[in-house]
């Protein structure tokens, strides 16, 4: 019985050595996650039928790390060139990162009462390290039309109010950055909302162009070296030995007996 009782002592130190020397082995602790996608619309238009596409070119830090599509067209909502979005983790700093560009956006959807809303190039960026998560957006040769001027790197949540008679039909969210209740940040570039009513109504729903999620940062495990490894190696020795003394000590006092 003592002899038992020393063996379980002995196995649960290694258990314990063992796995400060397994934490010598490359490895980290979930770091969180990004994605981003160019387009995605949810549409209930008046006299049309309902509209939903997307996400298109839809990237995830688990894969597909990266994703480009050739572009969106749909008949007097939406027009765009080349989409290109992706999302990665650095698995050293427990970082994320993504980041989506459409190219050549033309909102049809609201030219009978904006003259048109176009852009070279819109652009969502977002990156989670340890000190924490930010995100920004561009926006490449914007016209607003008679909505006016945005500035190229707009402040976070510039709205513009779409009304037609003094009634507001719509909104455009630029650089929109929502807190998400996980800890992530979502930002959209471009987003418009449709907001429904009587006078002027377009429809209700929602489109977004250039999003990109990430954080927050995961805490990597770092791997051991130097005099951590030397002393977990050390421990190893120290009561690995006397186990397997004892295992082989055992096994010829059966074989005596």
């Amino acid at each position: 019985m003592r002899v038992r009782m020393t063996r379980r002592a002995a196995v649960a130190g290694l258990v314990a050595v063992a796995a400060l020397v397994v934490g010598a082995a490359p490895a980290s602790a979930a770091p969180g996650d990004a994605s981003a996608y160019g387009v995605k619309l949810d549409l209930s238009l008046l006299g049309s039928d309902a509209v939903s596409a997307g996400p298109f070119a839809a990237a995830d830090a688990n894969g597909p790390t990266s994703n480009t599509f050739a572009g969106v067209d749909l008949p007097d909502v939406l027009r765009t060139g080349v989409i290109n979005a992706s999302a990665s983790r650095d698995d050293d700093t427990g970082g994320v990162h993504s980041r989506a560009s459409t190219a050549d956006v033309r909102l049809d959807l609201l030219q009978s009462i904006t003259g048109g809303v176009s852009a070279e190039l819109v652009e969502a960026r977002c990156d989670a390290t340890q000190t924490g998560v930010t995100g920004k957006s561009k926006l490449v040769g914007l016209d607003l039309g008679r909505l006016g001027a945005v500035d190229v790197e707009p402040a976070p949540d510039t709205t513009a109010d779409v009304d037609l008679l003094g009634v507001d039909i719509a909104k455009i969210v630029f650089n929109e950055q929502v807190r998400n209740a996980d800890g992530s940040l979502t930002v959209n570039a471009l987003h418009v909302t449709l907001l429904g009513g009587v006078l002027g109504s377009l429809g209700t729903g929602d489109l977004v162009v250039s999003s990109a999620t990430c954080g927050p940062a995961g805490l990597p495990i770092p791997m051991a070296s130097g005099a951590g490894l030397w002393i977990g190696l050390g421990l190893l020795a120290l009561f690995g030995v006397p186990v397997a003394a004892v295992a082989l000590r055992r096994r010829h006092d059966l074989r005596a007996v």
